[in-house]
C-alpha cells in the first residue's frame, strides 16, 4: 500500500515567553502585526499575532530564562519579506527598539548569493531572521564563508 502525504505549508509557529506584554508589543512593532486573540486569565496568557488575517506567531507567557541556542530545538525563525528596502525598514524598528543585531546590517546568505537577511533577537533571546530571496550584493563577503549564514549566529 502506497501512502501519500498531502502537501504541508507552515502554519503558524508557537513561541514560549517571559513577559507577554513586552513581547506582544516588540512582535507589533518589529512587524506591524495585529493581535488577533489573547488570553487574560493571569495564569495562561497568551496572543494570536498576524497579518490581514493570518495567524502567523502565537506567544505563551510560559517560560523563565532565556533561549537557548546552544540547545536542542528551534534554531531561528526566519520570515520572507519583498525586496532588501523592506529588509531594511525591519532593522531600522529593531535597533530603534535596542534589539541585538547580529552581523552589520544586511548580509548575504553564502558566497555568491543574491539572498540575503537580517538576524537579531527578541526580548527573549530567540533568534529570528527577515530575508529577501534576491537583489542583495552579491559581491559582499558572507560572515560564514561558503557555510550559510542563517546557521552561525
Amino acid at each position: 500500500m502506497t501512502t501519500t502525504t498531502p502537501r504541508l505549508i507552515t502554519g503558524h509557529v508557537g513561541l514560549n515567553v517571559t513577559d507577554i506584554d513586552r513581547s506582544t508589543a516588540f512582535y507589533r512593532q518589529v512587524f506591524g502585526w495585529d493581535v488577533q486573540g489573547e488570553g487574560t486569565d493571569p495564569d495562561r496568557r497568551w496572543a494570536f499575532l498576524g497579518d490581514d488575517g493570518a495567524l502567523l506567531v502565537t506567544l505563551w507567557q510560559q517560560s523563565s530564562g532565556r533561549f537557548d541556542p546552544a540547545g536542542p530545538g528551534l534554531h531561528h525563525l526566519s520570515f520572507q519579506v519583498g525586496d532588501v528596502e523592506a529588509v531594511r525598514a525591519i532593522e531600522s524598528r529593531v535597533r530603534e527598539l535596542g534589539g541585538t543585531v547580529h552581523f552589520d546590517g544586511v548580509v548575504v546568505h553564502g558566497e555568491g548569493a543574491s539572498s540575503g537577511a537580517i538576524f537579531f533577537d527578541d526580548p527573549d533571546g530567540t533568534r529570528l531572521e527577515v530575508f529577501t530571496p534576491t537583489g542583495v550584493d552579491e559581491t559582499a563577503p558572507a560572515p560564514s564563508g561558503e557555510a550559510p549564514t542563517c546557521g552561525f549566529f
